[in-house]
This record gives C-alpha cells, structure tokens and sequence, in this order.
C-alpha cells in the first residue's frame, strides 16, 4: 500500500505507528491476512484493547490462522479476499471512521517529516539517514535489511511507493543478510536500484558478500551506518535497567570495565579492501551528495556515515514483553522492574467464550 494514500495508517505493533496503534485499541473486529500474530505484531497482546474484540484469520498455515482465539479461515488470501468483497457488498465503513484513520495517518506522517529533519548534532540521527535514502531512490527502486535497529526504524518511517520496493528480513533478525539479500534481490530485478541499509554490528558479520558483487558485476548501493556499537541491544539493555551494558565498541578500563576508549574500527576502509568504492560523509549534506553519487555510479558503492546511537525513531507508544529482572541492585533495574509489571496488566490472553 502506498504511504501517501489518505488511509494506509502504517505499520502496526510494537515497532508501528501511533495512527495503527490507537486505531487497534478499538477494533472490534480483526481480519488477520497471512499473519503469525507474532508478540511485534501484537505488541506482546496488548494492542488490540477492545473488551469484546474477534479476530478473522485467513492463513493457508492452520497452526497460525487459529491464534488470538480466532475464527480459522485456511485458504488462499487472494481467494478468500474475493470472496469477502462479494459478500460484503455494498457495504463500507463508516465515512466518520475513514475521515478518523486519514487524520491519524496524516499526524504520523508529521511525525515522519520531524524524525527525517531533525538536523541532530554533532552525529545525525540515523532517522535523518533513512530519510534521505527515501529521498534520493526512485519509487520502484529497492530497500533492504535485516538486523538491529534498522529493521525497527524502517518499519515506521520508510514511505513506499511501489509493491517490491520494502524488503525487510524481520522474522528471523538474520544479522549479515543485508548485502547477500541485496545481491538476490538486484539479481531478481536487475531493472531496479538496490539500496541495502546495514549497521556495524550486521556488517561485521557477512561483508565478504561485497567481494560477489565485485566478481559478479553486480551494483548495489550499500549504505553503512556506524554507530560504533550495537544500538538495537543497547536501547533494549537500558529499558531493562541494564543501563547498555557491552554495547559499544570500547576498550576495558583499569578496573575491568568495558568503559575505555573507543576501538580503532574503521568498516569504511574495510570495505574499500574488498574491492569496492566508498564514499565517507560526516554531514547529512555530504551523504546526500554521496548517495546520489552512488547511484549514478555502475559498481557497488558504499556509503560510510556515523551517527548518534543514543536518538533512536519516534516512539509509537507500544509495548514488548521483555522480562526485567525481579531482584536488583541497580535503581535503574528496579525502576524498569516496576514498568514492566504495570504494562503487563494489559496484556491480553485473547482466550476468550464466544459471545452470546
């Protein structure tokens, strides 16, 4: 669905969007299409608030269309879909309804245009960074990643254009797939631009496939974000109270703790190693410059900018059921303890009677 029609709401869950998000909470009914109804999807059961919501699974998997309790519909999607349209017409929601979902959407899509401006310093924010990929690349051109924050960060704030155009590996968050995916994906639409979005942490893990894309004369644009740790684990360490411990790239200190200085990583001349050209850029002004650089270029290209990795994307408010120790020393963890026991009277079995 194209994000600049007046009702695609976005993403759902606990890494969508507040416009999703409120519209969940009171759903009365939910047509669940091809989904797993993972604990993301349902923001670990507590997205969908209303008391008396049912769910609709169409699933050809029957293990995933009975979830949430619901009324199990093992079919084709396409089929099935067919089929309700018949049935339903003429029947239409509520114009009030529809005008609700387009204001929402279009708060979000604010929220959208603030994350991509934010002009932070002295490192951009790596919102600002997706922002100008989504800029700078045509419409049917591709995204791809895999790992870490990125997955999380697109999922809210990419704007697609085009059907193929969003390919997130989020299932399995398969750190190293990012530049094989892309290698796959440019190989199944040679007519369309790649750009493969990896952090540091999912580049150290399978860079090597840059070295096929030189053997092969295969183009990607590949741009690398570095934000000399592991961002995705360092935000989830500190909203457990475990104030991000071992997420950065640094040297022990005297007493043991892994507080030094920073190590002397440089991905970038890596890369170069490897047999590609790399563009590095300090400024969101240079890594516009180099992105549009890299994609009139005809030989994989990567793109090499830091950025903070204390300012993460607009929060949509959702929730994840990740368990906080119940014993601590640390303030931090104790505090994180007490959130988490209060979000967690909202969650929802969904093991429900059927109504009279």
């Amino acid at each position: 669905m194209r994000s600049d029609d007046p009702l695609c709401a976005g993403a759902i869950g606990a890494t969508g969007t507040t416009a999703a998000n409120e519209l969940a909470a009171g759903a009365d009914v939910v047509i669940g299409i091809g989904t797993r109804w993972t604990d993301f999807t349902t923001a670990s059961r507590t997205v969908f608030a209303e008391p008396g919501v049912r769910f609709v699974n169409i699933n050809v998997a029957a293990f995933d269309a009975a979830k949430q309790s619901g009324v199990a519909v093992v079919a084709d999607v396409r089929a099935t879909l067919d089929a309700l349209a018949e049935a339903l017409s003429p029947w239409s929601a509520d114009p009030a309804h529809r005008a609700r979902a387009a204001e929402l959407a279009a708060r979000w899509q604010a929220t959208v245009d603030a994350a991509y401006a934010v002009r932070h310093q002295p490192l951009p924010a790596q919102a600002e960074v997706l922002g100008v990929v989504n800029e700078v690349s045509a419409d049917t051109d591709i995204v791809l990643t895999a790992a870490g924050s990125m997955p999380g960060d697109l999922h809210k704030l990419w704007r697609t254009r085009d059907p193929g155009g969003y390919h997130v590996e989020y299932g399995y968050s398969c750190m190293g797939y990012e530049i094989a995916g892309g290698l796959g994906a440019r190989l199944a639409a040679p007519d369309r631009e790649v750009f493969v979005l990896v952090g540091d942490g999912s580049y150290l893990m399978m860079a090597n496939e840059l070295v096929t894309a030189v053997q092969e004369g295969v183009k990607l644009v590949v741009v690398l974000v570095d934000n000399h740790g592991f961002a995705s684990i360092g935000n989830l360490s500190e909203s457990v109270g475990s104030q991000r411990f071992g997420t950065s790239y640094r040297f022990r200190s005297p007493d043991g703790r892994l507080d030094g200085g920073f190590l002397p990583v440089d991905l970038a001349a890596n890369a170069a190693s490897l047999g590609v050209d790399v563009l590095r850029t300090r400024t969101i002004e240079e890594f516009r410059a180099a992105l549009v650089a890299a994609k009139a270029a005809n030989r994989t290209t990567v793109v090499h900018i830091e950025t903070d990795p204390l300012l993460g994307a607009p929060s949509s408010n959702a929730w994840w059921d990740v368990p906080v120790a119940e014993v601590a020393g640390l303030a931090s963890t104790r505090d994180a303890r007490a959130a988490y026991e209060k979000d967690k009277e909202r969650q929802r079995p969904y093991l429900l009677t059927a109504p009279d």
